[in-house]
C-alpha cells in the first residue's frame, strides 16, 4: 500500500506552467486548467520511457472519448520534463487526445508530494506515478502506485479510472483495417466503422506493410482487412454482414 500522501478532498497546487507553443512561450496556471472542469491527471517518471510510452500514455489516448462520454473535459498528462521534450513525445505519440503538462521544475509535482529521488538513474527529481480525478480544482479521487521499488504501474492506468468514474460502461475493442490509397471497399468500410462509433487504426500498404505481409497476417490478398478485438472480420462486405447480425 502507499505510503505517499493521499490529497483527495484537498485543492490540487497553485503553479504556472511553461510551455511552448507554435514557437511562443505561453503560461497556462492550475485556474486555467482545472477551473469549471472535470479532469483526469495522470502523472509520470518520464516522457519517452518504456511503460509511460507503450502503455500508460497511450490508453488514457484511446480512451479519450469514452472518457468524455463520461463527462470528462479533458485529460492531462504531468511529467517533470520541459516543454521542449514533452511536445516531442506528444508528436512521437500522436497523442492528440491528451493535454501534456511540463512540470519542469517540479513544482507541481512537489505540491502533490509526490516529487522522488530516481538520482539511481540519473533522472534526478521526478514524479511518483499516480492519477486522479479532478473536478473544478478539488481532487475527488487518486490512485497512488504503491511505495515499493521500481516503477509499479497497477492502479493509475486508464482503465482502473475509467471503473471509478463508471463501473458499467463498456470499453471500446481495438480495431484495425488494412487498406490502400485510393481502394473504394477500403472507403466503404472506413465509413461503416464511423456509423457505428468505432475508432481504428488504419494501416496502409506501402513501404512498411507489403502484401507479403497481408497475406501472412490476414490470409488474403486483397484489402481491405478488418480486425475487430482481435477476430479478423474480413472485407468490406464481411464487415456489413458482421453488423447486420448484431
Amino acid at each position: 500500500m502507499s505510503q505517499f500522501k493521499n490529497s483527495t478532498g484537498l485543492r490540487v497546487p497553485d503553479v504556472t506552467f511553461a510551455i511552448r507553443d507554435n514557437e511562443q512561450w505561453q503560461k497556462r496556471t492550475s485556474e486555467d486548467i482545472f477551473a469549471g472542469k472535470t479532469v483526469i491527471v495522470f502523472a509520470l517518471p518520464g516522457a519517452f520511457t518504456p511503460t509511460c510510452s507503450s502503455t500508460h500514455l497511450p490508453r488514457y489516448n484511446e480512451l479519450a472519448a469514452v472518457f468524455k462520454q463520461n463527462g470528462v473535459d479533458d485529460i492531462v498528462c504531468v511529467s517533470v520534463n520541459d516543454t521542449f521534450v514533452m511536445n516531442a513525445w506528444a508528436q512521437h505519440q500522436e497523442a492528440g487526445n491528451i493535454t501534456l503538462l511540463p512540470d519542469g521544475n517540479g513544482e507541481f509535482t512537489d505540491g502533490m508530494g509526490l516529487l522522488v529521488d530516481k538520482n539511481d538513474l540519473g533522472f534526478g527529481k521526478r514524479s511518483w506515478r499516480y492519477s486522479m480525478l479532478v473536478k473544478d480544482g478539488v481532487i475527488e479521487k487518486m490512485f497512488i502506485e504503491a511505495d515499493v521499488p521500481g516503477d509499479p504501474f497497477e492502479v493509475s492506468d486508464a482503465d482502473t479510472m475509467l471503473e471509478y468514474i463508471n463501473p458499467q460502461q463498456v470499453k471500446p475493442q481495438p480495431v484495425s483495417l488494412f487498406s490502400k490509397p485510393g481502394c473504394p471497399f477500403c472507403t466503404k468500410a472506413k465509413n461503416l466503422l464511423t456509423e457505428k462509433g468505432l475508432a481504428f487504426e488504419e494501416i496502409t500498404l506501402g513501404n512498411s506493410v507489403s502484401l507479403t505481409s497481408l497475406k501472412a497476417i490476414t490470409g488474403r490478398e486483397t484489402v481491405p482487412q478488418v480486425f475487430i478485438g482481435g477476430e479478423h472480420i474480413g472485407g468490406s462486405d464481411d464487415l456489413a454482414a458482421y453488423f447486420a447480425a448484431q
